[in-house]
């Protein structure tokens, strides 16, 4: 998956599990718990509506590379179909 498909599929998914947080002005370094304001269980949610919309499992030990909304979007990449081709 490219980084413009998986930033798309971010966006969307922190639409989807929070939809206040206006990401137009919220940097990719902004912080998925504190800068947004996830939750635990909004951070799970956020996690397993990527692996539906996208096929990216992410395991409990890969939690503190998708601490940003920068670092969400370049693990998709890199871990989506398609990644690495």
């Amino acid at each position: 998956m490219n980084e413009q498909d998986a930033r798309a599929a971010v966006r969307q998914a922190i639409g989807q599990v929070a939809p206040d947080v206006d990401l137009d002005e919220e940097a990719e370094t902004a912080r998925l718990r504190q800068d947004l304001e996830l939750d635990s269980l909004d951070f799970l949610r956020l996690i397993e509506t990527i692996a539906q919309t996208t096929g990216v499992d992410t395991p409990e030990r890969d939690y503190a590379q998708v601490g940003t909304v920068k670092g969400l979007i370049d693990y998709v990449a890199a871990h989506g179909r398609g990644a690495g081709e």
